[in-house]
């Protein structure tokens, strides 16, 4: 019993940066999404600030609150601070907001990698030169640069969740409100196609 129980655990704990309990993607592929009224500047520096508050963090697969955070959790912890939602996992990350190139990278942009001992990989931009993000089993929540070659030949895509533009909140076909809550904003989405799916 004893074993099972552990096996259990261990299950759920490992499941944790591969899926999100409870969520699914829309029809259409894409995480529900919206963008926040909060000006575009403001939202940049909450995120970036949220993240770098928890720098000595201990990395905790599955964490995404103080005491320990995995990598997509850190985002979910920062983002959530500036009033935007993002999915829970890496993976489903990487298909929110709108795709950038590497050297448009802004304070508060997501970038992927994907590193020797781990499928995928998600961290903060401070800047076009540095993220934040919480690395690995036995590290802590630290600021790199992505010229650093571990980080620079494992880069694979960017992600622009804070919007610029001036526009009304965007949601994607069939998306439904929760009922007796508030809304809560969340990054926009893209629509992905064969050239932007890598």
């Amino acid at each position: 019993m004893l074993k099972a129980v552990q096996i259990a655990g261990l299950t759920f704990a490992l499941a944790a940066c591969a899926t999100a309990p409870g969520s699914r993607p829309a029809a259409d592929g894409l995480a529900p999404a919206a963008r926040s009224s909060v000006p575009a500047a403001d939202s940049r520096a909450r995120i970036v600030d949220g993240a770098r508050a928890m720098l000595g963090q201990p990395y905790r697969y599955g964490g995404a609150a103080p005491g320990g955070f995995d990598c997509s959790g850190l985002v979910v912890y920062a983002t959530g601070g500036a009033g935007i939602r993002v999915p829970r996992t890496a993976r489903e990350q990487m298909h929110v907001g709108a795709p950038i190139e590497r050297r448009a990278l802004r304070a508060g942009d997501l970038v992927f990698m994907h590193l020797a001992r781990k499928d995928l990989h998600v961290g903060i931009a401070i800047d076009n030169e540095r993220f934040v993000h919480a690395p690995a089993a036995g590290g802590y929540v630290r600021i790199d640069s992505l010229a650093a070659p571990r980080y620079a030949h494992a880069f694979l895509a960017a992600r622009r969740i804070v919007d610029d533009a001036a526009s009304p909140p965007v949601l994607p076909t069939g998306a439904v409100a929760a009922i007796d809550s508030p809304p809560v904003p969340r990054a926009r989405p893209l629509i992905s196609n064969a050239r932007n799916s890598q």
